[in-house]
């Protein structure tokens, strides 16, 4: 099961670079590093992010999208369409775009 993998590996991640949830902002993309780079400028040398490394099925991402925005994280949540298979995260910045 994919979500037992990827959820203890993004709370790693939020838990190593910050301490509250609303720190960071989720989402889900075809094409995570395009949304990270590009659409939220995140400084890939610089900011902290991840993506999931694997195309996932839709509903996998959905619903870890929304676990983290429950918890707290920022991000708008239904994005996408139904070939939406990365999750990406990252710590926003003053430099980032939400």
């Amino acid at each position: 099961n994919y979500m037992e993998v990827l959820i203890p590996e993004f709370e790693t991640f939020f838990g190593k670079h910050g301490r509250y949830y609303n720190e960071f902002c989720i989402g889900i993309a075809n094409d995570p590093k395009h949304a990270l780079f590009t659409r939220h400028g995140v400084r890939e040398f610089i900011d902290p992010w991840i993506h999931s490394t694997n195309a996932l099925s839709s509903s996998v991402v959905r619903v870890m999208e929304k676990l983290f925005l429950d918890k707290g994280a920022k991000g708008g949540g239904g994005g996408g369409d139904n070939n939406t298979c990365f999750i990406y995260a990252y710590r926003i910045t003053p430099s980032t775009r939400q």
